[in-house]
């Protein structure tokens, strides 16, 4: 677009505050925010920089969405740049964004809160506290019953559910309710997602009044604490800014930009102990203030789906005052400490983020070894069972370099000894989801297999047949060879890009150990039978074992060397199995 096309474009834009998108065909390129869109779009007919103006000539059209406030604007913006991923756009690279709330486009409506809105769907949002915002939800739904099942279950009811019997649904699937007076509830869930507080605060208002009068003091109690969320639910946060004393969760950011290399490292202190800590790559920001342009596009997109701190330490101002502004209106401190015990922790933030945004790169290094663009996501896969019973595989994500749980998956497999096989169905699971849009994470840049040659060959295969392109490389155990399409390479045990696939390796088999170990220890077992062997001592012989059959197995003075076992224990073990 030159710059006549973008100052027509912009002389039909609205001057409300929202968002704007820049498209190169039907790809997103940049996310933007605004007060004032007819302005802040017209000012890019003369570009502030050769990188945007780049930008605006591949584009070839601008698309706006209005939002009521700044702040709604800023949450929007960070929603739509984490899951557009556009090119031109400072982005953090996980998986998270603001939650929505959704009436479906439906003649019945179904509510709920959302990271991926329907097609058509009436949507309200985005809100910071997920917590704030299933409180509501929950309210209208107990408060005008409208329903949360799928279209599918809705569709084949005949005849009311348990939400109906817990005053969750008034149940127009079977006609409980009509048409008309369900599209009555909807407008009042509608009204207080626009602004009228009223329509669902009364209610709960007089449901905990006539509780106290009952003297049902539980139940009045859990109303009252129902009541102060949905009132302070549009407020600006309500919270005063904590002081520093009563500051019991801080997070303390470090930024750092070398050339086009960007890191934010945080570090979490709880009632003032360090107790967690966490490295995030960004692409690199243009202009004179990169620092803070950097902490400005970092904080909106980390926190979407991490409860807020009473503090945020910084080692410099995030560049955007309506980053600032917002933190502040949830109640959170916003500081760049000078001095004391708050400036050391910040300058021990900025030695881990400088430390992985120079030369010491462990992830640029493992993608140079094994001819990748970039290994920023990575998932690692191993399976767990005893003699084939109880299979379990898990799906373990790091996301530059750091474990990322919430990414999280474990799947229970069919009982078979063969891991051969066992691997393929596991990653098979995974694929089939990523192909056919059922995982709501991003596909990984590299799978990591634990496991050698014909663990890899089997995950191979599960890619080729689901279609999914993504390289998969293994790490075998004995002599931690690394397995790859070309070969097996001996990487140099003090090489910090097998460190990577060690850390990812080890923690795929602690995850899949620990879910094969209670699926182990809660299944049914001959063990059962035996006089004198309880559920620990099964969880003991199990563990020391590894199945029946190896009980069975065993030695009388084996049995004996397991705790609880005694003498006349370990003979009946060794006469009834």
């Amino acid at each position: 677009m030159d710059a006549t096309a973008v100052t027509a474009r912009a002389a039909d834009l609205p001057r409300d505050p929202g968002v704007y998108f820049f498209y190169e065909g039907d790809g997103v390129r940049y996310v933007g925010k605004a007060v004032d869109l007819r302005e802040r779009v017209r000012s890019y007919a003369d570009p502030r920089s050769d990188r945007i103006r780049r930008m605006v000539d591949r584009a070839d059209r601008i698309d706006v969405a209005v939002t009521d406030t700044e702040t709604q604007a800023l949450l929007l913006e960070a929603n739509l740049i984490k899951r557009h991923q556009p090119r031109y756009n400072v982005r953090l690279k996980d998986d998270k964004s603001y939650p929505l709330v959704q009436l479906t486009d439906h003649p019945v409506p179904r509510i709920e809160v959302t990271r991926d809105p329907d097609e058509g769907a009436t949507v309200f949002g985005p809100f910071t506290r997920k917590g704030r915002v299933e409180t509501a939800v929950k309210a209208i739904r107990e408060t005008y019953g409208l329903r949360g099942c799928s279209d599918h279950e809705y569709r084949n009811r005949d005849r009311p559910c348990l939400d109906y019997e817990m005053g969750l649904c008034t149940a127009p699937c079977t006609g409980e309710i009509g048409e008309a007076a369900y599209a009555e509830d909807v407008d009042a869930a509608v009204h207080f997602f626009e602004g009228e507080t009223g329509v669902l605060a009364d209610p709960i208002r007089r449901e905990m009044e006539a509780a106290a009068q009952e003297r049902s003091f539980e139940r009045a109690a859990n109303l009252r604490d129902r009541l102060d969320a949905v009132e302070s639910f549009h407020g600006s946060g309500g919270d005063a800014v904590a002081s520093p004393a009563d500051e019991r969760t801080v997070d303390v950011l470090g930024a750092a930009v070398e050339g086009d290399r960007a890191t934010v490292a945080r570090l979490h202190s709880e009632r003032g102990q360090l107790v967690d800590r966490s490295r995030h790559r960004l692409d690199a920001p243009e202009g004179e203030d990169r620092v803070g342009a950097l902490l400005a596009a970092f904080v909106p997109q980390y926190y979407t789906d991490r409860d807020l701190p009473d503090a945020v330490l910084c080692s410099e101002q995030p560049a955007d005052p309506e980053v600032v502004s917002w933190l502040e209106s949830e109640g959170v401190a916003v500081r760049v400490p000078g001095a004391g015990r708050e400036a050391k922790l910040v300058d021990l933030a900025l030695k881990n983020a400088r430390r992985h945004t120079g030369g010491d790169d462990e992830l640029g290094a493992l993608a140079d070894a094994l001819g990748l663009d970039a290994v920023e996501r990575v998932e690692g896969f191993d399976v767990s069972h005893s003699g084939g019973t109880a299979v379990v595989g898990s799906d373990v994500c790091f996301v530059d370099g750091s474990a990322e749980k919430a990414a999280y998956r474990r799947k229970k497999l069919p009982d078979r000894n063969d891991d051969y096989a066992n691997m393929r169905a596991l990653v098979r699971w995974r694929a089939e989801r990523a192909v056919e849009g059922r995982d709501d994470r991003p596909d990984p840049d590299l799978l990591l297999i634990d496991g050698g040659e014909g663990q890899l060959a089997a995950a191979r295969d599960a890619l080729a047949e689901t279609g999914l392109d993504v390289p998969a490389v293994a790490l075998a155990k004995a002599e931690e060879l690394v397995v790859t399409p070309d070969g097996v390479h001996d990487w140099d045990t003090d090489a910090p890009h097998l460190h990577v696939l060690q850390r990812v390796r080890d923690e795929a088999h602690r995850f899949a150990s620990q879910y094969h170990e209670s699926l182990r220890d809660d299944v049914s077992t001959a063990l059962d039978d035996v006089p004198g062997v309880g559920p620990e001592t099964r969880k003991r012989l199990l563990r020391r074992f590894g199945s029946v059959e190896n009980v069975r197995s065993a030695s009388t003075a084996d049995l004996q060397d397991v705790d609880g076992v005694g003498e006349k224990t370990a003979g009946a073990l060794d006469r009834l199995l």
